[in-house]
């Protein structure tokens, strides 16, 4: 007959307790390193989100989000849920134009793009802020040459994607076996833009 296992309950609690005291010293540390690190974090994604605003409106030096970003996207339609935020860009006190912040999904997943868009009816600039695409193909979007392309074409009529190279029009080429992220970042660009004749339009 096997002898019975003896419990000593007192060591048990005591190693309980222990454990215990370490979780919650754990926890109370976590919280506070996080509660440290947040207003640092959320202040590096801003400055890099005005940095992104100023590389695709360069004349821009303060953006101001828009109240009105539900009724927006409501007004843009089935591509309004693309629609991340609408800033209104300003050089001191004279509006220059829009940054609109878009998710349209490609090839690998959702990009992260923004677009500006001057007072004057064009696509001043776009740049990919995030994005998986396929490394040396759909990932070119967010190299210069790729982004120039939009650059100066008309934001009140749709940019249209061409894949054979010969451009006419409205048009941005796209890039070499990655149609569909040439697609997604157009979607991203029109969206935009017609987010922005709705904003006017509101005015």
């Amino acid at each position: 007959m096997k002898d019975k296992i003896k419990l000593d309950w007192g060591i048990i609690a005591k190693y309980g307790f222990i454990l215990l005291a370490i979780t919650v010293v754990c926890t109370l540390l976590l919280a506070l390193t996080n509660r440290v690190t947040e207003p640092v974090i959320a202040k590096q994604e801003e400055q890099k989100n005005i940095e992104a605003q100023q590389n695709v409106l360069p004349q821009a030096n303060k953006f101001k989000k828009v109240k009105n970003l539900d009724e927006i996207k409501k007004e843009v339609g089935a591509d309004g849920d693309i629609i991340e935020s609408v800033d209104e860009a300003y050089q001191n006190d004279t509006l220059v134009g829009y940054a609109v912040k878009t998710t349209p999904n490609g090839y690998g997943g959702e990009i992260q793009m923004l677009t500006g868009i001057g007072t004057d009816g064009k696509i001043s600039g776009i740049s990919i802020l995030e994005q998986s695409e396929t490394a040396g193909l759909g990932a070119r979007s967010a190299e210069e040459d790729f982004q120039a392309q939009y650059r100066g074409l008309n934001a009140k009529e749709p940019v249209e994607v061409e894949k054979n190279g010969e451009l006419d029009g409205n048009e941005i080429e796209a890039i070499s076996g990655a149609t569909i992220t040439s697609t997604a970042v157009t979607r991203g660009v029109n969206t935009s833009a017609d987010a922005v004749d709705k904003l006017e339009g509101d005015k």
